[in-house]
């Protein structure tokens, strides 16, 4: 049996930024890539998909409140209490334990973001892969793909580009 793998999957600036001080992806979105940038190859490997409730929020609001990830099984993180929606587990449970009850036999679990939850998990020592699309912009400030923490040495895996995005894989060595 092997277990799943945690995968952050995230586009970034050229200079390690995930969004604006705003919370605004509009660089992002107006970057010139192909096709839909190997997402959909992606997303085809997933099955859970967790995220924190600002990125949940950011979604349903630029989404006009329609759940992209609907056939996803999908935990949001947040220090309030809410009900799950229909698509949606709305969960406080520490990254830890949520993913090791995860860890069984199946697709991937993707990190969404934002920056708290994948500090979180990073520090947790919980990510087996990391696949960032870099975007040509430098933000100069912003939100952070990284805060702090402890060095992680990682091992290539491999780079494509997708018009102005290069995509580059690294993985862990636990």
């Amino acid at each position: 049996m092997s277990n799943r793998k945690v995968v952050l999957y995230i586009g970034i600036s050229l200079d390690g930024y995930i969004a604006t001080k705003d919370d605004s992806l509009e660089w992002l979105l107006n970057t010139q890539g192909s096709g839909d940038n190997g997402f959909g190859e992606f997303y085809d490997t997933v099955e859970t998909i967790i995220m924190g409730r600002r990125t949940y929020d950011w979604i349903m609001e630029h989404e006009n409140d329609q759940f992209p990830y609907i056939g996803k099984e999908c935990y949001v993180y947040t220090t309030r209490t809410l009900d799950d929606t229909e698509h949606v587990k709305f969960t406080s449970q520490s990254p830890e334990n949520l993913i090791a009850g995860l860890k069984k036999e199946g697709n991937k679990i993707w990190i969404v973001g934002g920056s708290q939850i994948i500090n979180l998990v990073r520090k947790q020592n919980l990510i087996d892969e990391y696949i960032l699309s870099i975007a040509p912009v430098i933000l100069g400030e912003g939100i952070p793909l990284f805060c702090d923490g402890e060095r992680k040495d990682l091992v290539f895996d491999k780079a494509r580009a997708f018009g102005q995005f290069l995509e580059v894989s690294y993985h862990t060595e636990k």
